[in-house]
């Protein structure tokens, strides 16, 4: 199965920016989109309302477009809750290995649904805890 779970950055270059992707990010993320689902994380849409609140974010329209998407029963894309398993789940990946919290809410989603994870947060690639548990593809 094809099936992964996109960390915000990838899921916004994936739908407004390809070329920031890397090569192996997205030949995953293309594959789970013709064969597979593309999940994201609750806590992404609440990221995308934050940045796109900034004004230096350089992807106007990404909320709305995000949310055609996740409405849209042909879309690839669905959205993972965030649970009291997810909760649980962030103790399985380290703070001093991954502080951000978004980013440990979706490294323990990917734990949670046994999903291979696109990332481009170094903190994650680089860390032990969520690289013993699921793939991280970047």
């Amino acid at each position: 199965m094809n099936d992964l779970i996109a960390d915000t950055h990838s899921i916004i270059w994936y739908l407004f920016d390809p070329p920031r992707l890397s090569k192996p990010a997205k030949l995953a993320l293309v594959a789970a989109a013709q064969n597979g689902t593309i999940f994201i994380s609750a806590i992404t849409i609440v990221e995308v309302i934050y940045l796109s609140e900034k004004k230096s974010f350089p992807y106007p329209g990404v909320f709305p477009h995000l949310l055609a998407v996740l409405d849209d029963p042909n879309e690839p894309i669905e959205m993972l809750p965030l649970t009291l398993n997810v909760a649980r789940g962030m103790d399985r990946i380290l703070r001093n290995e991954v502080p951000d919290m978004p980013d440990r809410i979706i490294a323990a989603t990917a734990v949670e649904h046994k999903l291979r994870l696109v990332s481009v947060d170094s903190d994650i690639r680089n860390s032990a805890s969520p690289a013993a548990l699921v793939s991280v593809i970047w």
